[in-house]
């Protein structure tokens, strides 16, 4: 080998050693900073997060898909709660307010269509609109009396199907709705917290990143494995607004939900959510009491989207939830709680109303510096 050849061996070399060192210094320091979390003091290492079980069922729907449901709660009591978690989340994800709610409420949980324990569905039926039809037959099935429907982010986005599908069934059989982490459309025109340029380019590129990367979902779902770590960091950051406090335990529990939903659903669902547009169907919701409630730092289904909801819902009660992102219900379960348990006595006592005179939404209601701490501090009064 000529001097010249060595030379450039040598170089190679030292280029190929070089990027060898980048790539395990990145993870020894992803490791570090993982570990460095995981030592803080944690308020919910000891929680029983999805450990809380129901009587399990199952409903049938129309078009043969067996969806998974759990009833709680005492089968006496004279008002039920039906919980429509999110997308890539299932029923476990509404683990503060079951506790919470079950001594008092009867309690419906349900995994929405190819999440959770229900049944992968086909992707020309992973729809809203399809959603919002299993609401309603898990409703039929699994609620003979009155109850209150709460939905976060895909879930708020099922109950609003369920209204514009079966508008009668507000203020005769559903006397209350909470939308959490929401939005009533226009989800593709969202920034993501980027320059519009930027938020223009990655809106225009995902779809078709999303449809290559399905073709190949086992192996994304071997990687996603595998990543846990980089998850679980990146999920801190973007899906909790305090992510310096926020609970180890309770990101990993979401991550673990959101990495246990396969990405071809992921990829099936991701077009139904960007051509979402249900605003017309709110005024059905006007009937009934309602809350909207959102956290200040959501970047998925922002501020904005919330208070559009609230603009066509005078009667809504609408609640910003300062230092939060869009995992709310997990972030401030305190917060969530609290404006859960108004709604569910407005329903019980103010049922079906007239509309009020239509006009601009009243001022958000604010979380004060005292709710800033974690989740335990928050239900144990400090």
């Amino acid at each position: 080998m000529s001097t010249a050849a060595r030379r450039k061996v040598g170089i190679a070399g030292v280029v190929v050693g070089a990027a060898s060192a980048g790539v395990a210094a990145a993870a020894l320091a992803k490791r570090y900073a993982v570990g460095r979390i995981r030592l803080r003091p944690d308020l919910e290492a000891s929680e029983p997060l999805g450990e809380l079980r129901g009587r399990p069922t199952a409903v049938t729907t129309s078009d043969g898909v067996c969806l998974y449901a759990e009833v709680d709660g005492p089968e006496e009591a004279p008002l039920t709660v039906v919980f429509c978690h999110g997308y890539t989340l299932n029923l476990d994800s509404w683990h503060y307010q079951r506790s919470d709610l079950r001594d008092s409420y009867r309690l419906v949980l349900w995994d929405q269509r190819s999440h959770g324990r229900s049944p992968r569905a086909n992707v020309d039926d992973s729809t809203i609109d399809r959603l919002g039809d299993d609401l309603a037959e898990v409703i039929e099935a699994l609620v003979p009396g009155p109850c209150v429907v709460v939905g976060h982010s895909m879930g708020g986005m099922t109950v609003m199907a369920l209204a514009d599908r079966r508008p009668e069934l507000f203020g005769e059989k559903i006397k209350g709705v909470a939308l959490i982490s929401t939005s009533a459309g226009k989800l593709a025109e969202i920034s993501l917290g980027l320059p519009a340029l930027l938020a223009k380019a990655v809106h225009k590129a995902t779809p078709g990143t999303v449809s290559f990367l399905s073709r190949g979902g086992t192996l994304v779902d071997r990687g996603r494995q595998v990543g846990s770590d980089v998850a679980f960091l990146a999920l801190r950051h973007l899906g909790f607004g305090d992510s310096r406090n926020v609970s180890p335990t309770v990101v990993d529990f979401a991550e673990s939900m959101i990495r246990s939903t396969p990405f071809e659903v992921i990829a099936d669902f991701y077009p139904a959510l960007m051509s979402h547009d249900k605003l017309s169907a709110l005024d059905v919701l006007d009937a009934v009491p309602t809350s909207i409630m959102v956290g200040d730092k959501d970047w998925l289904t922002p501020v904005e989207h919330s208070k559009a909801m609230a603009a066509a819902l005078p009667r809504a009660r609408f609640t910003e939830v300062s230092g939060t992102s869009h995992l709310v219900q997990l972030e401030r379960p305190a917060v969530v709680n609290g404006a859960l348990r108004d709604l569910l006595k407005r329903a019980a006592t103010e049922g079906a109303g007239p509309p009020r005179p239509t006009g601009p939404p009243g001022p958000a209601e604010r979380t004060g510096p005292a709710e800033q701490a974690g989740p335990a501090a928050e239900e144990s009064g400090q």
